[in-house]
């Protein structure tokens, strides 16, 4: 589904989608323009918090978020909703216009905020909806970005683990739970790839949608690789060559992941 409030590079990335009509949700009474109580960044960027959050820290600029959020024009028509959707948001926080760029990073998690972004900040002009855009945005988590490789990405490191194939892996997160999957079972993860020079080759975690598929359908280092884990628990594996892509096609060589087990089926 196209995320049209956001970014023409989120709505590129996931193809032709056919018109939606959502659930209207009614606008602020100040949709009009920022109320005296609002604060303004020296950018023009006026927002005011609805929702105090519990967090501490704040979203650094090529983090990624997951958020709720729905935008609306000056005149109170709304253009777009991840509530009206009833799912929420991820996305690169610095692969979006630049008014959410600027203005989440002000937030903390479990926070509502309400944002309103000036044409300069949202699309100049180019694009619809024009003009000051107001959005209610509830950032419910963040994580660094996975383009951002993990600093032991060349190689595994002394307290990463080694099988007789030459697979090795590290726990980053504890699982719950003792059942392991079979090679026979489906499974359902997040993932992020890299190569050994650290450039991001994939990921479902920056597509905002896990992926399930038939563990013996894969490589060979993620169908003996996943077999070790537990539901819940996050791994990191340096897969060799032979057990990847065995040089037939690219990407070549050792090839890093960053795997997230969410279910066995």
């Amino acid at each position: 589904m196209l995320l049209v409030a956001l970014a023409v590079v989120l709505a590129s990335s996931a193809g032709v989608s056919q018109p939606v009509t959502l659930q209207t949700i009614p606008p602020p009474p100040d949709v009009s323009a920022p109320p005296a109580d609002a604060t303004k960044t020296s950018s023009g960027l006026a927002s005011k918090v609805l929702t105090r959050g519990t967090g501490k820290t704040h979203p650094a600029k090529t983090d990624l978020v997951t958020v709720h959020y729905t935008g609306w024009t000056t005149d109170g028509k709304m253009f777009d909703s991840s509530v009206a959707r009833g799912k929420p948001s991820t996305f690169p926080l610095d692969r979006v216009i630049a008014g959410w760029t600027e203005g989440v990073q002000l937030m903390v998690a479990g926070e509502t905020r309400r944002f309103w972004i000036p044409e300069t900040l949202a699309y100049k002009g180019q694009r619809d909806p024009r003009g000051l855009l107001v959005f209610d945005v509830e950032l419910l988590s963040f994580t660094a970005s996975p383009t951002q490789a993990p600093p032991d990405v060349k190689a595994p490191p002394a307290d990463a683990k080694h099988t007789a194939s030459g697979l090795a892996y590290k726990v980053i997160k504890e699982g719950v739970g003792g059942r392991h999957p079979k090679a026979s079972n489906a499974v359902t993860v997040h993932y992020t790839g890299w190569t050994t020079d650290g450039k991001m080759f994939d990921s479902s975690v920056t597509r905002g949608e896990p992926i399930t598929f038939p563990l013996d359908g894969v490589i060979a280092g993620w169908t003996e690789g996943v077999q070790l884990m537990v539901e819940g628990e996050k791994m990191r594996f340096w897969i060799p060559e032979k057990l990847a892509y065995k040089g037939e096609r690219p990407p070549y060589g050792t090839l890093v992941f960053d795997v997230e087990l969410i279910k066995i089926q």
